[in-house]
């Protein structure tokens, strides 16, 4: 068997080498072709049996053995033979050639494949068992790949010889009458002039908008086939209806009411989502009553003495949740009634793609969107479920002092709430399982951090993996290992920071096929499509960027999609997605980060800027952190930028309009800035990639033609280097 295998690449292998020896391949190309097409044509008319066999066995070998120059020999079928007679030739001799290097391919390698990659193509495999079919036709509709790849790499899975010979015959088929007819127009053409042809212009224009239409036809063929099963409504109570009324479920139906579509918003809980009532606002609040301590405690800095604030932990919350209901009326029932919306208080379950249950009622819609957001992960640790415990959802329910707070996770989350409550006063311990705080951005943004964090009292233990939680005589403790050490940490409020599970489960999705991921995140597509294509997902159910802002840009899309999908359709844009952690200094991000760069082998130069050269930055006291901008090597297009500073979450907009539009550093430079401003610091870090790229020999050329212009044709004196920081201004 191995011998056989072996003789059989190796021979393969020869034909493929001689092919490219000889240089074969200049006679598969137009230029040959025009120039023998009169031979052709007259040893054609007298033997045109062994023509036409000694064509088709051509293109079949060439097929099989994946060599360039099958698009060619279709049009020269055209040319050659006419549309008719060409047509039938070059479709059945595709397939078979196609079917030949698939039965080689699976031949040589299925079996070494599947048995070293079995488990990995297990999902893979009985996918393919069971839509087989249907996805290679739509490979072979609309050609996103090569045929040959296509050949090669069905060979290697469970898919039937049978079934992916009439498969592609079949879904060639359409494709192989457009290249042949323009192939027919081609070789009716005398001359230049010819080009300009009506017929030759058509043919031109079905080869560009074949694989337009052929998705078109793809995609209608797959919602069919996604919805045919269930049956559809005579008429519908809405146009969309958006579950989850956080930022996701508010914009998307915002949008459909602006656009005079019939809107329901359904929500179980309270409107304004997680956001409002346990995420963004209540957080910020915090943060901002936090500051007001730490600058009271270091008035002593500006000459302002015997400032001794007391903290009282009930006022303090309770001033966050006045917070709320400031910011509450923007997300209210009344003003969504007031737009246009009907907003729906209750428990929702979809069952069907075109009906939704609520309080006993169903509603029949045209398309609907899942908003349903994400919930705080709750680790299974041993002891966990005896321990009372906050999460970021809960935490806003507390009003006495926290006393030692453990808090456990390194990401976003956890690093604001332990600054904001070390601020406060509460003795804060925060457990990271891996090796550094906030382990998306890079080490030295984190380090800036980590030293407010240390100056603010916070005890951050990294590589501590949580063993169990155990209480006696009254006392919390968690147990972790550390580096094979048992480390015992003793605490008196506990709050989990470890992320966020997304909601997707419990609303009948799975029941009527909706697909979910391993963690139980809706997939989506570009256009944020389900598999059942009038269900939408937005926001952190989809399990990508977790950000309000994100729901918010993606529900946009959502409400497009769904409203005028059969008109046109928008694919998402998460090019440019930045991001905030508020703790003291702020770390934003936009684009790609050093790590993630170095890590995806994306060549890049680095900017760097510090804030303590910042005039404004100085009189604030704030001259921690740094702007630092990833580029294209010798270009000033953005790749990233990270900004570590006061108000980074500000600064980095001008970075984010001038990625999404594509204006690189010197237009930055190019802008005025106020000053004294924080985001004079974007303008002088466009000006230190603008003196890191100056051109060194014009300026010497410069140089000599201002000594001439002062009369001067000896040397001139050496001057001082220029200051690392700006001039005064």
């Amino acid at each position: 068997m191995k011998n056989t295998k072996l003789i059989i690449l190796l021979v393969l292998a020869a034909l493929i080498a001689l092919f490219f020896a000889f240089d074969l391949q200049q006679y598969l190309s137009l230029a040959e072709l025009k120039a023998r097409q009169a031979d052709f044509n007259s040893y054609y008319q007298d033997n045109p049996l062994q023509t036409l066999g000694l064509f088709f066995g051509l293109y079949i070998l060439v097929t099989a053995l994946s060599l360039p120059g099958a698009a060619i020999m279709t049009l020269a079928a055209g040319a050659l033979f006419g549309l008719a007679t060409g047509l039938v030739l070059v479709s059945f001799a595709s397939s078979i050639g196609a079917t030949l290097a698939f039965l080689v391919s699976r031949y040589l390698f299925q079996d070494a494949v599947q048995s070293r990659f079995g488990n990995q193509l297990g999902a893979f495999n009985r996918g393919v068992e069971r839509d087989g079919a249907f996805y290679l036709f739509t490979l072979r509709l609309v050609p996103l790949f090569p045929f040959f790849m296509i050949n090669l790499l069905m060979g290697l899975t469970p898919i039937k010889a049978r079934t992916f010979y009439w498969v592609s015959q079949v879904g060639m088929l359409a494709g192989t009458a457009v290249f042949v007819n323009a192939g027919t127009q081609l070789g009716q053409l005398e001359s230049l002039s010819g080009i300009l042809s009506p017929a030759i212009l058509t043919s031109f224009v079905l080869l560009g908008i074949f694989p337009l239409l052929a998705r078109k036809l793809i995609d209608i063929v797959k919602q069919r086939r996604a919805l045919n099963h269930f049956e559809k409504p005579a008429q519908y109570d809405y146009n969309l209806v958006a579950i989850g009324a956080g930022a996701g479920g508010l914009v998307s139906t915002y949008i459909g009411a602006a656009v005079k579509a019939r809107v329901a918003l359904i929500e179980k809980h309270r409107m304004g989502g997680d956001c409002l009532n346990t995420g963004c606002v209540p957080s910020k609040a915090l943060i901002r009553s936090a500051q007001r301590v730490h600058d009271m405690r270091e008035a002593g800095e500006v000459g302002i003495e015997g400032v001794t604030p007391e903290v009282d932990f009930e006022r303090v919350l309770e001033s966050v949740q006045d917070i709320i209901r400031k910011v509450e009326p923007h997300d209210s029932v009344e003003r969504y009634s007031g737009l246009g919306v009907e907003c729906i208080s209750g428990t929702a379950r979809v069952i069907s793609p075109y009906e939704v249950e609520v309080n006993g009622e169903r509603l029949t819609t045209r398309n609907i969107v899942i908003a349903t957001g994400a919930r705080p992960l709750v680790p299974e640790v041993p002891g966990l479920e005896d321990i009372p415990y906050y999460t970021s959802d809960t935490i806003w329910e507390l009003r006495s002092h926290p006393g030692r707070l453990l808090v456990l996770g390194g990401g976003p989350i956890g690093c604001e709430l332990s600054q904001a409550f070390a601020r406060l006063g509460a003795d804060v311990t925060q457990v990271l399982r891996g090796e550094r705080l906030m382990p998306r951005e890079d080490t030295d943004a984190v380090a800036v951090v980590a030293q407010h964090f240390e100056k603010d009292g916070i005890q951050v233990l990294t590589g501590h993996d949580m063993r169990h939680f155990e209480t006696s005589d009254g006392q919390h403790r968690l147990i972790c290992d550390h580096r094979g050490e048992e480390v015992a940490i003793q605490f008196d409020t506990l709050l989990l920071a470890l992320g966020r599970t997304p909601n997707a489960r419990g609303l009948g999705l799975e029941e009527i096929g909706v697909q979910l991921d391993k963690r139980g995140a809706l997939q989506v597509d570009e256009y944020l499509r389900s598999n059942i294509p009038n269900i939408y997902g937005v926001g952190d159910v989809t399990g990508g960027y977790q950000f309000t802002h994100t729901a918010a840009h993606q529900a946009w899309y959502a409400a497009v999609n769904a409203l005028f999908g059969r008109f046109r359709s928008f694919r998402v844009d998460n090019r440019v997605i930045p991001w905030c952690t508020f703790t003291a200094p702020e770390v934003a991000r936009v684009g790609l980060n050093e790590q993630e760069a170095t890590a995806q082998q994306v060549p890049f130069e680095v900017t760097r800027f510090h804030m303590k050269e910042l005039d404004r930055a100085i009189t604030e006291r704030e001259e921690a952190g740094f702007v630092k901008v990833l580029t294209v090597p010798g270009k000033d297009r953005i790749l990233g930028v990270t900004i570590v500073g006061a108000h980074a979450g500000e600064l980095i907009a001008e970075y984010v309009q001038a990625m999404k539009q594509g204006l690189g550093l010197n237009k930055i430079l190019g802008t005025i800035h106020i000053y004294p401003t924080m985001s004079e610091a974007n303008k002088y870090a466009a000006g230190e990639w603008k003196r890191a790229h100056s051109p060194q020999k014009l300026l010497q050329w410069v140089g000599r033609y201002h000594r001439w212009m002062r009369g001067n044709q000896t040397p001139a004196k050496s001057q001082p280097a220029p200051s690392e920081k700006p001039a005064s201004r």
